[in-house]
């Protein structure tokens, strides 16, 4: 070809090319690879091409400068080259990169088949929108390397976000492009090797002696009767937030006083004991909310969705420091973690609280073992209501004290 303009892509070459007259397309081309072409106009874009020559001018639109980069624009040239010498046709090179699927429509295929499925879909959604869509969401799937990911975590380091916040960011990512590679879309999972920098720091916090009286009076003063009742079975059971949100009655059995989870995040079945405390709260919700959800409410899902708002109220009228980045506030986990921190207090054993938690590592359980005053093992149940018995206990004594 002659007559053209040769140079060696730059970012900043790229960005300072002179605006052509309106509805002109004039092409540079790259020394490094020949045939990789940059096309622009006069409204600013500039879009990366790969020719081939196959009677007339095949021109393979790669991508947009600069959501594309220049490096990644030169490794789609030089496999698109590569598919022309092993004769493959340019216009079905040229139909297999416009039909790769892009992240977001990844996303939307790994709800549909895998997400809708899981327990914390909700919280992956949450995360998509918030750190990744804008970065990855247009992007080819070929299109995300390393380099891109890490950017996306150094980012939300930037932003002061905490390394376990990191974590769950590169673990949505990395679980998206694993299932990617499971589908055939990808070669490998590009994740793979990124390093969150700094460690998670473990939480221990729960509801103490002193604190017990003055968390369970404020309870008692809350305005909402289902905030309340679902932020005292919250401790009460210590099931996680989502599972709570949903309870149903018809996985709920008064008379054996258990309460059967079928979904929960580590993917298997838990049965919950009731304590005698419990089971006296069920029964008087039963009298008002005989159907459905244990917390019903006039929600698209039919439940609560924000216990937050009403437990930092309750935490504010009992001078309780509320939330997980204020110095020694508790979180509505926390309340999950006090029932599991009292069983140890009342002697049971790492196993069997685990058991009662529905911790599927011994690891999840390991925080309790700095607790743990007993190294008897009982059953799950005498567990539980030792643990909540004592609670009480302390509640009742404040009161009579009062």
């Amino acid at each position: 070809m002659k007559n053209v303009r040769r140079f060696k892509f730059t970012k900043s070459a790229l960005m300072s090319l002179e605006v052509p007259e309106y509805g002109k397309r004039p092409a540079v081309y790259d020394t490094e690879i020949p045939k990789l072409a940059v096309r622009y106009t006069s409204t600013g874009s500039k879009t990366f091409y790969v020719l081939k020559r196959a009677g007339d001018m095949a021109w393979i639109k790669l991508g947009i400068f600069p959501d594309m980069t220049i490096e990644k624009a030169r490794k789609e040239a030089t496999r698109a080259l590569a598919e022309f010498s092993h004769g493959i046709n340019p216009s079905k090179v040229r139909r297999a990169f416009k039909g790769e699927m892009t992240f977001a429509e990844l996303f939307i295929e790994y709800g549909a088949k895998h997400g809708c499925n899981k327990i914390t879909w909700g919280n992956d959604q949450q995360r998509y929108e918030k750190y990744l869509e804008a970065p990855l969401g247009k992007k080819k799937l070929s299109e995300i390397d390393r380099a891109t990911i890490r950017e996306i975590i150094e980012s939300a380091d930037t932003a002061g976000k905490a390394p376990g916040t990191q974590r769950l960011i590169k673990a949505l990512i990395s679980g998206l492009l694993g299932k990617a590679v499971e589908w055939d879309l990808l070669q490998f999972n590009p994740a793979s090797g990124v390093k969150v920098k700094g460690a998670v720091v473990k939480r221990d916090r729960f509801l103490v002696t002193d604190e017990l009286p003055r968390f369970f009076k404020a309870l008692h003063e809350e305005p909402s009767i289902t905030m309340r009742d679902f932020h005292c079975m919250a401790l009460l059971t210590g099931v996680r937030r989502g599972n709570l949100m949903e309870m149903h009655w018809n996985d709920i059995d008064l008379k054996n006083e258990t309460w059967r989870i079928d979904r929960t995040k580590n993917g298997e079945p838990q049965i919950v004991t009731l304590s005698s405390q419990a089971t006296d709260l069920l029964k008087a919700r039963h009298k008002e909310t005989r159907n459905g959800y244990v917390f019903a409410s006039d929600s698209k899902t039919g439940y609560i969705n924000d216990p937050n708002k009403s437990l930092k109220r309750i935490m504010k009228r009992a001078s309780i420091p509320y939330g997980r980045k204020v110095k020694n506030g508790i979180t509505l986990h926390d309340l999950r973690r006090t029932l599991g921190s009292w069983q140890a207090m009342t002697g049971a054993s790492l196993t069997v609280i685990g058991q009662s938690l529905n911790h599927k590592s011994q690891a999840a359980t390991a925080i309790y073992a700095r607790l743990e005053n007993s190294s008897s093992r009982s059953p799950v149940r005498e567990s539980v209501n030792k643990a909540t018995d004592a609670i009480f206990a302390i509640v009742d004594g404040a009161n009579q004290n009062g």
